[in-house]
């Protein structure tokens, strides 16, 4: 499956944007959907994942509360709505996916898009 981020940009804080991640090739269903963010200088970190029917969900502490996943296998599309941001959610947004159950371990994807690039200014 090819995955494609988009949807960043700049926005003040306490704002919100929503990232989507497109997919095509194999069937987009059939695979758990998790996103992860990479500031500068910092390791890649686990944001969200939800399960292949969109039914079940997982979160990071730092973003629960203020972000939302969610899929519409119909349209092949994953989304991550994110509100009251803040500087420190600045950084390069992922979207992945895998086979099986969701996981928050980035080395257990298998498929990655290129990542769009989320600023927060204060």
């Amino acid at each position: 499956v090819q995955l494609q981020a988009f949807g960043g940009g700049l926005v003040q804080a306490g704002g919100s944007l929503r990232l989507s991640c497109a997919a095509s090739g194999r069937t987009f269903g059939s695979y758990a959907m998790g996103w992860f963010r990479q500031a500068p200088g910092k390791e890649r970190e686990y944001v969200a994942a939800i399960t292949y029917s969109g039914g079940s969900t997982s979160y990071a502490d730092s973003v629960k509360g203020r972000f939302t996943i969610s899929r519409d296998n119909t349209k092949n599309t994953g989304y991550l709505q994110m509100n009251t941001l803040k500087p420190e959610d600045t950084a390069v947004y992922f979207c992945a996916a895998r086979t099986m159950w969701i996981s928050s371990r980035s080395s257990e994807y298998s498929y990655w898009g290129q990542g769009t690039l989320v600023t927060v200014s204060s």
